[in-house]
């Protein structure tokens, strides 16, 4: 038993003699790593370029080795890229000075190769979720295509680009936060083709554009979100063609669109959000201020203009998809440049311009076609400018102007076709301004003026061609203005049941076919104001033209 004893014991006091090596022999590794670390930051820091490269070398192996420590080693090699480059290399300056520049351009690229290198999928030692800290760098060349931002915190901010090509082509953002909030883009391009965006943030907020590239052409967002908040585009490119947004967010809200161009050409959006809300769009240069999604496909998600301000440029959605998704302008101004949808199809989701204020520039549908869904501009207000439905072809969904007041500018639905949809201006206010429905078909749907007031505006039928659906002034009143039906044609009914007429005119004198008969207070009773065509057969009607308050 005694010798059990004694060998228990000889066993427990090897034991911890080992463990004392080790724990030994640890701290002789880490104070060789720590002269290594400090050798190499002394390198690192050393004028000649050959000395500076073999520090970056061992501070980047240093590195791999020390984990506990790998986030110090990245942070010295990031602290070297922002220092600044001098001398400047220049046209016309001394050999002597060409060759520092150059010597120490090398230096800078070796140490962007080596961090791109452990971001990337392979790498022997990845160094994927520590942070990087670029602040204020100035990039004219950097490769960071299909590198890895999975967690951690990366810093653009206040960084120039001012030339060249950065690539961040394949990349993957599936966590952490990268930022580019400040930095400046006057010049090159900045590339994010076909990168994946599954977490985390992209910020861009507050950076200034003018001039370059930046682009998200191909790239796909599931979830996260890319910031322009603040950002200011007085020059330059942001594009987003063909890019996919099934999720995540990307973030104008408050930026200045004084020039430049954003593109979403034929990007596709079934969820997610874009929002460009307290935007100002301010640049009246032709050609100059852009937001365009022609082409674009909205099968849902969100698109959001609210409290905008449009005092110039334009944003396009010609040609695009609207099958779902919401693209809202609820509250913006428009005081002058242009929205168009031209060419667009909608047959399901909607644009809402409720509470909008058009005191000037232009929003155009012409020539878009409707089968479902819905435009509204409830509540919206007229003072000026145009809306325009021109060559519009409506054969379902819902338009609506209910509540809104015209007091200036134009409405107009020229030459466009109604087989079914409902247009309601219930409730409208025409104190002044313009509707035209010139040269219309109407074969199918509805056009409601239910409980509108008419004092003033002109809403014009001219040659429009009733021959099918509805058009209801039901308990509208008519206080001033006119409605005109020159030339128009009627084999489907208009109905003014329960209309007041107090002043103002409606003008059937000149209709070109009468085989229908208007419906006025159930008793066919012609009311004052109301003028009908000579002969018309209606009871109670005059021979001739019968004049306002006749």
């Amino acid at each position: 038993m005694a010798a059990l004893i004694v060998a228990y014991r000889r066993y427990k006091v090897a034991e911890s003699i080992a463990a004392l090596e080790r724990v030994n022999a640890q701290l002789e590794q880490i104070q060789v790593y720590d002269e290594q670390f400090t050798a190499a930051a002394a390198q690192i820091d050393d004028e000649k370029a050959a000395i500076r490269l073999a520090g970056v070398r061992a501070m980047a192996g240093l590195a791999d080795y020390w984990p506990e420590h790998r986030q110090a080693c990245v942070d010295v090699l990031c602290a070297y890229l922002r220092m600044p480059h001098s001398p400047n290399r220049s046209q016309g300056a001394p050999p002597e000075d060409r060759l520092k520049f150059d010597s120490a351009r090398d230096v800078h690229d070796t140490v962007l190769r080596i961090i791109t290198s452990h971001l990337r999928p392979g790498a022997e030692v990845s160094w994927r979720g520590l942070d990087f800290d670029f602040t204020g760098v100035a990039l004219d060349d950097g490769d960071f295509s299909g590198v890895g931002f999975a967690g951690g915190e990366v810093s653009f901010g206040g960084a120039e680009f001012s030339g060249g090509q950065v690539s961040f082509n394949g990349a993957e953002f599936s966590g952490g936060e990268v930022s580019f909030g400040g930095a400046k883009f006057s010049s090159g391009q900045v590339s994010f083709a076909g990168a994946e965006f599954s977490g985390g943030e992209v910020s861009f907020n507050g950076a200034e554009f003018s001039g370059g590239e930046v682009s998200f052409g191909g790239a796909e967002f599931s979830s996260g979100e890319v910031g322009f908040a603040g950002a200011e585009f007085s020059g330059g490119k942001v594009g987003f063609a063909g890019a996919e947004f099934s999720g995540g967010r990307v973030d104008f809200r408050r930026a200045k669109f004084s020039g430049s161009e954003v593109g979403f050409r034929r990007a596709k959006f079934s969820g997610g959000e874009v929002s460009f809300g307290r935007t100002q769009f301010s640049d009246e240069r032709a050609g100059l201020g852009f937001a365009g999604f022609s082409g674009a496909e909205f099968s849902d998600g969100e698109i959001s203009f609210s409290g905008a301000e449009f005092s110039g440029s334009q944003v396009g959605f010609g040609g695009g998809t609207f099958s779902g998704a919401q693209v809202g302008f609820g509250g913006a101004e428009f005081s002058a440049g242009k929205v168009s949808f031209a060419d667009a199809m909608f047959s399901r989701g909607e644009v809402n311009y409720r509470g909008a204020r058009f005191t000037g520039g232009e929003v155009s549908f012409g020539f878009a076609a409707f089968a479902g869904g819905e435009i509204s501009f409830s509540g919206a207000r007229f003072a000026g400018g145009e809306v325009s439905f021109g060559f519009a072809a409506f054969a379902g969904g819902q338009l609506s102007f209910n509540d809104a007041e015209f007091s200036g500018g134009l409405v107009d639905f020229r030459s466009a076709r109604f087989s079914g949809a409902r247009i309601s201006f219930v409730l409208a206010k025409f104190p002044g301004g313009r509707v035209s429905f010139l040269l219309t078909k109407f074969s199918g749907g509805q056009a409601s003026f239910n409980g509108a007031k008419f004092s003033g505006a002109l809403v014009d039928f001219s040659g429009t061609r009733f021959s099918g659906g509805l058009v209801d002034f039901f308990t509208a009143e008519f206080s001033g203005g006119l409605v005109s039906f020159d030339g128009a044609q009627f084999t489907s009914p208009v109905s003014f049941l329960l209309a007041r007429f107090s002043g103002g005119q409606v003008d059937f004198s000149k209709v070109a076919d009468w085989s229908q008969h208007p419906n006025f207070d159930g008793g066919g009773t012609q009311p004052s104001g109301v003028r009908l065509p000579t002969g018309s057969g209606t009871s109670g009607a005059s021979e001739g033209p019968t004049s306002a308050g006749s």
